[in-house]
Parts: structure tokens; sequence; C-alpha cells
């Protein structure tokens, strides 16, 4: 019998960044659930602070070479890949010089408070949606964690859901602590739309105000389950996923059952 495939999106994975408490998420979360029976692989951004030679990045050429137009301008996508250790687990790496380097200015490892961070998310979530097609590595289960991956549950259900890759394809996303402190461009709706994404999907978000909870409404508008970390969790965000009526997960539930609950909520999601 062949194992459930999950396809963890993350914002940031240790050690290819520092470690800290969603970052070492990142790597033990995935580690822990190919313990537990379930093939996976994960991607996240070519940050600028990801150091290749240490982390042993290569290029995969038969990946790479497409462009993303974004704005009317073409950006080329570079596929990197490592290997996490000691589980080997597939990391792949969504890079352009563009969006993902030059980090001089960015106050933190993810450049929150670059003013293109709208164009970086819809490259990210593109980027990532045709590299799996691609790879033809049919996941089960897509998790989404960050602002940085909000845009992926959209672009799946909305571009990519005619493809066989995703026929079967439940997404999940985290709402992780952190903010695009540079705000989000006010065009962001129309970049989507000239994206591909249909207006009536985009209609609902029409007049918000371009910030961190606009990416966390979009990716909970179109994740079929969703994982708050805190206890409490923003009670604007959670009316979303009550009126939608998707599972969803705490940070109590999280403490109580840590990797059981992760794993009894893809398991639902997917059953066979």
């Amino acid at each position: 019998m062949s194992k459930k495939r999950i396809l963890f999106i993350n914002q940031e994975i240790a050690p290819y960044l520092p470690a800290a408490e969603f970052s070492t998420l990142g790597r033990e979360l995935a580690q822990g659930i190919q313990k537990r029976g379930f093939e996976v692989r994960t991607f996240m951004p070519k940050f600028g602070a990801v150091n290749e030679r240490r982390n042993q990045l290569h290029e995969v050429i038969r990946l790479s070479g497409m462009n993303i137009i974004i704005n009317d301008a073409d950006h080329p996508l570079i596929i990197k890949v490592a290997s996490m250790q000691p589980s080997r687990i597939q990391v792949y790496f969504i890079d352009n010089d563009d969006y993902f380097q030059k980090l001089d200015s960015d106050e933190d490892v993810y450049g929150s408070n670059r003013p293109d961070n709208d164009e970086r998310a819809i490259f990210f979530a593109r980027g990532t949606m045709e590299t799996v097609k691609k790879l033809k590595w049919d996941p089960a289960i897509i998790h989404c964690s960050g602002w940085m991956t909000a845009l992926g549950p959209l672009y799946l259900h909305r571009i990519c859901n005619d493809d066989p890759v995703y026929k079967l394809t439940k997404t999940v996303y985290s709402v992780l602590p952190g903010e695009v402190t540079g705000g989000l461009n006010e065009n962001i709706l129309a970049r989507m739309r000239a994206d591909g994404i249909p207006a009536r999907d985009l209609k609902k978000f029409k007049g918000m105000t371009p910030d961190t909870k606009l990416l966390h409404k979009i990716a909970i508008e179109y994740s079929d389950a969703v994982i708050f970390y805190e206890e409490t969790p923003d009670p604007e965000l959670l009316e979303i996923v009550q009126a939608r009526e998707i599972p969803y997960i705490t940070g109590v539930e999280l403490k109580e059952r840590g990797l059981d609950a992760y794993s009894d909520l893809y398991n639902k999601l997917s059953p066979k």
C-alpha cells in the first residue's frame, strides 16, 4: 500500500533559516509526520539568508527556467533542492533574484518590510504549484504555513484545480504570527486577477486593508482546514473558519496532543 503524501509549504525551516519556534517546527513537523508513515516533501523560499554552500543546495535544471509574469514583468523561476538531515526529506527552494535576494535593507530574514511583498507571495504561490506539477508528485494534503504561503490554497483551487496532480488534494493553512510590516500594494487583488484568479473569487476581499490579515483571510477562505497556534485565535479569523464549517485546531489541542493532532487531521481530510 502506497504512503499518503503530505506536501509542506513553509515560510521557514531550520536549519536553513536560524532556529526559532516556527522554523524549528517546520523541521520537526515534517520529520515527525514522515516517521508516522507518511511520504513527505517540503517547499520554502530561497531567502538570501539561506547559505547555499553550508546547506548543500543545488539547482534542479529540469524544474527551473519558467518565467512567471507579475505586474507585466517576467521573473525567472529557479528551483534548488537540498536534503533535510537526518530524515533525507527533499526540501525544494523557490528562488528569484528580484524577490528573494538582495537582503541589505531587510529587517528580518523574510524581508517583511519590502514594498513588493504582494508580488513575492504571488510568485511563491505560482512557483510552488507549477513545480509540483512538473514533479508529478500528487499530494493528498498540502499544508501551508505563514503569510508568505497564504496564496497557495487559492492558486491550487482556482489555477491548478484541473491538473490531475491536484485532483484529490486537500489544503491546510497554519496562521503563524508575524506581520508584513512593509504592507501590501493596494493593487494586490488586481495583480491576482491579471494572473488568472477569477474576479468572483476576489470580490469578497475588495475594499479590505491590504495587510497580513487579508492574506490570512484569503488562505482560510480556500483551505479545507486551519491551524491556529494561539490558545485563543483571532476572533475575526475564527469567525470565517466557523462560518465555513471546516475543521480547525487551536494551540490548546496542539499542546495536549502534539503530532497526533496533525496526523489525525490529515487522515480526516484524506481518509484513503
